[in-house]
């Protein structure tokens, strides 16, 4: 019986406690209650409207009914039109659209030699029928957006001539750029990046400004003469050298052991994880700040991390996602490390050419400084 007294003692002891620790008990009913709304609605594997573009060679109205049957299957959205093919792949390269529906000057006579071909006249040539009547320029990086535009291969094609589904149905030709054998591990090991860079500094300087409170060391900051900016700074920079020398491990054993290519210049990549890693590290300094102690701040860790895991592109196409996850996306770093690092190392692109996710991320840092720099004064005082 004494067991059970002194146990029912220590049970509501700690009861007591986490009552009193507010933003704890609100972290235990809020983490699950918030995660479970936000993912059940943002993870689609179901993708649609994904942003294409058009080169429109013939400019027929063949071709434009043609474009009006593909958008119809909702799987795709024609956002951005070009006037010739290398500025449309420029345009995949840069990231601003997925794919490119390519349509031949000569759009109209290979639809009607199908078209009398199905209906009984005999073709010339095996070649000559199985000629696609359009081609489809894909970044194919993404294994699932791939997958779904491959989809469109045929169907708006056939509901177009009315013909049945034989051989002699007309079909696109799909182009994979940057992962022709679509290889899951190209997409997944620049990913893997972000994320595991998310993770480890973000709680490595979340938890920095309460262990010195906890370690009485911060009384001690006060009478230095350093200044709040200072200290973050200071904070932040040891973590950079760690983030590059994980950056390396990871990209080092992904293209020697999953052979992933690194397709462009290390200089681009070193600046966009740099750029990258003081976003997250001073993502963790402002959550430090706000955190009352260091479980507090692993269960804010915690709250930021599985949302830059599941929405930040990594697993689940952004393009799936509804429009106000894409929202809540938008505000994480991770979201716009993920379309650098595999716009840098699977499609070559310089990073000037990605100026808004740069942008964002710059901004992002300057802004978080400023807050962690604010907040820790106010703590002081």
């Amino acid at each position: 019986m004494k067991t059970l007294y002194r146990l029912q003692a220590i049970v509501t002891k700690e009861l007591t406690q986490l009552k009193r620790d507010r933003m704890t008990f609100g972290m235990v009913i809020m983490i699950p209650l918030i995660q479970l709304m936000l993912f059940g609605f943002a993870i689609n594997t179901n993708i649609r409207d994904i942003p294409v573009g058009v080169v429109d060679q013939s400019q027929t109205a063949l071709s434009r009914v043609l474009i009006q049957t593909v958008r119809a299957t909702q799987v795709v959205e024609f956002t951005e039109q070009f006037y010739d093919v290398k500025a449309a792949q420029a345009a995949i390269a840069r990231g601003e659209v997925r794919a490119v529906l390519v349509i031949p000057q000569d759009v109209s006579q290979r639809l009607v030699r199908h078209k009398t071909v199905g209906l009984g006249t005999p073709a010339s040539s095996d070649e000559e029928t199985s000629r696609p009547v359009a081609q489809w320029i894909v970044d194919g990086s993404d294994t699932m957006i791939a997958a779904a535009i491959k989809g469109l291969r045929a169907m708006p094609l056939t509901e177009l001539l009315g013909l049945p589904a034989n051989r002699m149905t007309p079909t696109f030709e799909v182009a994979l750029f940057y992962n022709p054998e679509q290889r899951t591990a190209v997409n997944i090991v620049p990913g893997l990046v972000g994320v595991i860079l998310t993770m480890t500094m973000i709680m490595f300087t979340s938890a920095a400004i309460v262990r010195e409170r906890e370690r009485g060391n911060l009384e001690m900051l006060i009478t230095t003469p350093i200044r709040s900016i200072e200290l973050m700074l200071g904070k932040i920079i040891p973590y950079m050298l760690i983030g590059i020398v994980q950056v390396a491990i990871i990209l080092g054993l992904g293209y020697s052991v999953f052979n992933v290519p690194i397709n462009g210049s290390l200089l681009q990549l070193v600046a966009a994880t740099l750029l990258f890693i003081m976003a997250s590290l001073t993502l963790g300094l402002v959550i430090s700040t706000i955190a009352k102690s260091q479980l507090q701040s692993m269960q804010m860790t915690i709250f930021v991390l599985l949302p830059s895991i599941l929405l930040s592109g990594f697993m689940f196409p952004y393009e799936g996602m509804p429009l106000a996850a894409q929202y809540i996306a938008e505000a994480l770093p991770a979201t716009h490390f993920m379309r650098l690092i595999r716009g840098v190392v699977l499609r070559d692109v310089e990073i000037i050419d990605m100026t808004y996710d740069v942008t964002w991320l710059a901004i992002f840092t300057i802004i978080g400084l400023i807050v962690a720099s604010l907040r820790f004064k106010k703590n002081l005082g």
